[in-house]
């Protein structure tokens, strides 16, 4: 068993000795291959289209790397210029900046050249409808021998944000709005159940895993943390009524198929200790399963008016 234990770590080593004797290039921190990306990056989002056009090489191609088409070839030099010229035209405040923390890598391989990876941050408004793009960018950069040229670029991005510029040119409707709604039955009988001192039969309205996110409170809670923080409101103060302020709305969205229901309060509170009295506004957003139940309730109040 001994001797079996022996060769089993002696090839580990030898396995690991191996790995650590295969180089296959070197990595950079300061290299002229960054400083060509970097004044690609720049001119083109300085809008000096020829300037960034003139560090392509003639057959460049950029690729997107999340592209599940095995066949696609990418885009050519003339389209990526066009891009380009898209974004400065059409975005305004336009950066490409490193993401905070990090650098980009040039590595010098063996066999295939020259490459930089950088991790930028994309940034624009577009011009005409306000549509944001705000997210990381993950770019490989293949540059020729002597780094002076750009060959090719593959780009990891979320596709999201482009889709959200693409979709914001276009009025279409969004689903239905309700003024009267089984789920805004729910949300009444939750309300006033709560109204009357019966919380079990008010909780009784949300799921069992419902969240609670209130923006005086630095965390999400589950059902047993909200009644307990609720509990030590009302160990201070008294709900001595409850009013619709308005009226509520239920909206059942296409996208992404939310159900929910918005609806505003006043909350009428007396302090047990001086007899002090609020009129405290709360706005609510209750989002429901299918199954009627209120499965997240984001919860806008002024905590200071109960200080």
């Amino acid at each position: 068993m001994k001797k079996i234990t022996f060769i089993l770590i002696t090839l580990i080593t030898f396995s690991v000795s191996a790995q650590k004797k295969k180089k296959n290039g070197t990595i950079y921190i300061e290299h002229p291959g960054i400083d060509l990306v970097e004044s690609f990056t720049n001119a083109w989002t300085n809008g000096e289209i020829e300037k960034a056009a003139s560090m392509l090489s003639d057959d460049f191609r950029i690729t997107n790397g999340n592209n599940l088409n095995k066949d696609a070839k990418g885009s050519t030099k003339e389209q990526m210029v066009g891009n380009m010229t898209w974004w400065v035209n059409n975005m305004d405040y336009l950066k490409l900046n490193r993401e905070e923390g990090a650098y980009p890598d040039a590595i010098e391989y063996k066999d295939s050249g020259v490459w930089v990876q950088t991790w930028d941050h994309l940034y624009g408004v577009n011009k005409e409808t306000g549509a944001k793009v705000d997210m990381p960018v993950h770019r490989l950069y293949r540059l020729n021998k002597d780094a002076s040229n750009i060959i090719a670029i593959i780009e990891y991005n979320n596709q999201n944000s482009f889709r959200n510029v693409r979709d914001s040119y276009d009025e279409r409707k969004n689903g239905i709005i309700y003024i009267n709604h089984e789920n805004i039955n729910s949300l009444r009988k939750a309300m006033y159940s709560f109204a009357n001192g019966d919380a079990e039969k008010a909780y009784s309205f949300f799921h069992d895993n419902a969240v609670f996110i209130d923006i005086n409170e630095t965390k999400n809670m589950s059902k047993e943390e909200i009644i307990a923080r609720d509990q030590k409101i009302f160990s201070d103060w008294t709900l001595t009524g409850l009013d619709e302020s308005g009226y509520p709305d239920y909206l059942e969205y296409d996208w992404r198929d939310s159900k929910v229901v918005q609806s505003w309060w006043n909350f009428r509170m007396t302090r047990n200790s001086d007899g002090k009295k609020v009129v405290l506004p709360v706005f609510f957003l209750d989002d429901f399963d299918d199954e009627g139940k209120i499965i997240k309730r984001n919860a806008y109040w002024n905590g200071s008016l109960l200080k």
